[in-house]
């Protein structure tokens, strides 16, 4: 009866503890939305540059859409903004669980996975995206003439850049499989044409559009990636074979170094044996 208050009381903690570590979270992205919507005009500026650039012009069609397209970038921006703090929580709510030496692996990982993630939302918004809107809008003609509502290109926008940002954890993961030595770089490239065609139904799940050409935007960097996680894997297995070959060089050194200590004290017991 005592060990299960004991388990109770445990659980409880447990969810009291999740719950503390989940409104920290929202209230941090709350805060950071609040901060992000006094440079709302500033942000919507950068964001509308690809289509501003050409010459083109934004529209709204509904009384509350600029308002709520506002509204909408500065909660994407602020949970972006936050998503440090957000991470730092859930890690302290594992944490205890974790040993030393894997507590020091997780804050890496959790850290270089926040930056390849914001690298892979800038990447996407000032080359494919931005590439991509210009060449969407020059493909239209000089006599087709764009109407574009700035709700729906702010919902395209955040939908075409923050799969990026997912995908460009995909190095990061290979790296971790490739030290457990779950996979390894021979796997890899028997896997190239797979991972072509899971590229290209990826882009078009993540990006789905009419068009084949914005599906392929996406594709593409994809790809890209996996032939880098290719070469992070072979490298893996250069420095793994590396620090084998180092170690067994280290052991034999010891062994014989063991063979000579052993040999001179052979040799001092038999002085003084005569």
């Amino acid at each position: 009866m005592v060990q299960e208050e004991e388990k109770d009381q445990t659980m409880m903690e447990h969810l009291e503890e999740l719950r503390r570590v989940l409104i920290i979270s929202l209230a941090a992205t709350i805060v950071m939305a609040g901060v992000c919507w006094f440079f709302s005009d500033f942000i919507l500026e950068i964001i509308l540059q690809p289509v501003t650039s050409t010459g083109n012009k934004m529209h709204y069609i509904g009384i509350m859409e600029a308002l709520m397209t506002k509204i909408k970038l500065s909660v994407f921006l602020g949970f972006l903004v936050a998503l440090p703090v957000t991470l730092w929580q859930f890690w302290s709510f594992i944490m205890p669980a974790l040993r030393k030496t894997e507590k020091v692996y997780f804050t890496i990982f959790v850290v270089v996975s926040y930056l390849f993630f914001i690298a892979g939302v800038l990447f996407s918004f000032y080359t494919v995206f931005s590439i991509g809107v210009r060449f969407l809008l020059h493909f239209g003609g000089e006599e087709l003439l764009p109407m574009l509502t700035v709700g729906n290109y702010v919902s395209f926008a955040m939908m075409f850049i923050l799969p990026f940002g997912v995908v460009f954890e995909l190095p990061l993961a290979v790296f971790f499989l490739a030290q457990l030595g779950v996979i390894d770089h021979k796997w890899m490239v028997k896997k190239r044409k797979m991972a072509l065609l899971i590229s290209v139904v990826t882009g078009a799940v993540l990006v789905p559009s009419p068009d084949i050409i914005t599906p392929l935007m996406m594709a593409a960097p994809i790809y890209l990636l996996f032939e880098l996680s290719v070469s992070i894997v072979k490298l893996v297995e250069w420095l793994k074979k590396r620090k084998a070959k180092r170690k067994a060089r280290e052991e034999k050194e010891q062994e014989l170094l063991e063979a000579e200590n052993q040999a001179e004290s052979n040799v001092t017991e038999t002085n003084r044996d005569d």
